[in-house]
């Protein structure tokens, strides 16, 4: 559905983040155990972040390809099974620690295990039937292959042309198991009443596969380097904007094919979910473009973006299907007026609630059906955290609006989940770390900073120990089940 009809719930929860034993959440038995607290707690719907492979700060918001799937979530104990890893390799990758991704320990020792494992794979030519029969995983793998033949030089300064096969077979290994083992998952959660809905970013990497395969769909110049890059003015998380540095698109030759390169990518998006939020949809009616050679994003302007044109190619692909525009930051007429001519829900965040404008949309009251709403996203703080560092007046202010009037604040949160609950919002989402009332130091990324981020993980102990029948309760008691 493009809109949102009912009143539901989820929670956010990236993949990374989930329990397990070796260094990082996987497609394994926890995938399967977090469906099942869902369902236990009355929630409809599972988010995650992106799906693609991470740049070297474990961003998935800046990849080498907008199609092919993070190798890290492959689960090891589904792989010996199939008699691909041994026990006592099983045993050398067993983490150190369970509460962090371990990325650094990560980036050394995966992918030798994982190209053990390709190496006794016995159905080479169902694999790269599977990868030849999609065009965009070819061309992921093959670009992945060429930049290992070229030594991990950006492709503007390659000079080998021609990739090694084993290296082409490995990533179409784990292209081809990161699909099975995530259709498991889906397979497993949807037969359960559980939505999956993933997360497409607006731009893409400069040295990727997107870009190095369509080089005249971006802004670049003869040398393969942008002219312009993407980013955002200056905002409540920046006071100086944010230059991310990815190519702007040249939407004036995307919209002369239909936009062909944007609808497979979310064709293949929605292959993996039931649905999908568009990161920085602001930025289709009119974007931040900053000279490549600024020294910040202050020297940017604003150009227009491709509209509804866009909108009309997109909800082609996606059918009845559910996409959500991210539409935070700068608003404008416009860009509200774009989110209505399309009919895709908007975000309301409730951390944005209280920055002193009393007829913010952000306000519960004030929430639409047709909306998604959270108490905070990715790029927030946790609730805890948000609650802790805000000023007396204005915790005591936000608190009132939700009911709680106890002097002992620390018990407030169940108020504020509860507001966002009996909210008009059809579709309401809890990032996993403020249903566990966890602190600052557990929030999953911080704007502008470039280390530190997406590392957050929760053990099993963890996840077990939430009251499933309370959130049960308060979903029941809000008409969300």
């Amino acid at each position: 559905m493009t809109a949102i009809d009912g009143r539901r719930s989820g929670v956010l929860m990236h993949v990374s983040s989930l329990h397990g034993e070796y260094s990082v959440g996987s497609f394994g038995e926890s995938a399967f155990e977090f469906v099942d607290f869902l369902v236990e707690s009355g929630f409809s719907c599972w988010q995650v972040l992106p799906f693609c492979i991470p740049d070297d700060c474990d961003s998935p918001y800046k990849s080498d390809s907008a199609f092919a799937g993070n190798p890290l979530f492959l689960d090891l104990p589904l792989l010996a099974r199939e008699g691909l890893l041994t026990d006592a390799e099983l045993k050398s990758a067993r983490q150190k620690t369970p509460f962090a991704t371990e990325s650094a320990r990560l980036r050394c020792e995966r992918e030798p295990l994982l190209r053990l494992a390709a190496s006794r794979a016995k159905n080479r030519a169902e694999i790269l039937a599977f990868i030849e029969g999609r065009p965009q995983l070819r061309d992921a793998c093959r670009f992945l292959a060429l930049k290992r033949a070229n030594g991990g030089k950006p492709w503007q300064e390659w000079t080998v042309d021609a990739p090694e096969d084993e290296d082409y077979f490995y990533f179409a290994f784990t292209q081809f198991h990161f699909h099975r083992q995530w259709h498991a998952v889906k397979s497993y959660a949807n037969s359960k009443g559980i939505a999956l809905i993933g997360d497409l970013p607006i731009y893409v990497a400069l040295d990727s596969a997107d870009v190095y395969a369509n080089r005249a769909q971006f802004c670049l110049n003869a040398a393969g380097q942008p002219t312009e890059v993407a980013g955002v003015p200056p905002d409540y998380f920046s006071e100086k904007g944010q230059m991310w540095g990815n190519p702007l698109y040249r939407w004036s030759a995307m919209k002369k094919d239909g936009f062909s390169w944007w609808r497979a990518r979310m064709a293949h998006t929605l292959e993996l979910f039931d649905g999908v939020r568009i990161d920085h949809f602001r930025g289709i009616e009119s974007y931040w473009a900053i000279p490549a050679n600024a020294e910040s994003a202050m020297e940017g302007r604003w150009r227009k973006g491709p509209g509804m044109a866009f909108v009309r190619a997109m909800r082609e692909v996606a059918g009845d299907r559910l996409i959500i525009a991210e539409d935070l930051g700068d608003r404008t007429p416009a860009v509200d007026d774009l989110l209505a001519k399309s009919g895709f829900p908007g975000m309301r965040v409730f951390q944005f609630a209280f920055l002193g404008d009393k007829a913010s949309p952000h306000l519960p009251h004030t929430y639409k059906q047709n909306c998604v709403a959270y108490t905070g996203t990715h790029d927030n703080n946790t609730l805890l955290g948000y609650v802790w560092e805000l000023d007396g007046a204005t915790r005591r202010r936000m608190l009132e609006y939700c009911g709680y009037t106890d002097a002992d604040w620390d018990r407030g949160y169940d108020a504020i989940v509860r507001t966002m609950l009996q909210s008009h919002a059809g579709l309401v989402i809890f990032p996993i770390q403020d249903l566990l009332g966890f602190g600052s130091d557990t929030r999953m990324n911080t704007p502008g900073r470039a280390e530190g981020n997406w590392s957050f993980r929760i053990t099993r102990e963890q996840l077990y120990a939430l009251d499933r029948a309370k959130y049960r309760y308060f979903n029941e008691l809000y008409g969300r089940i």
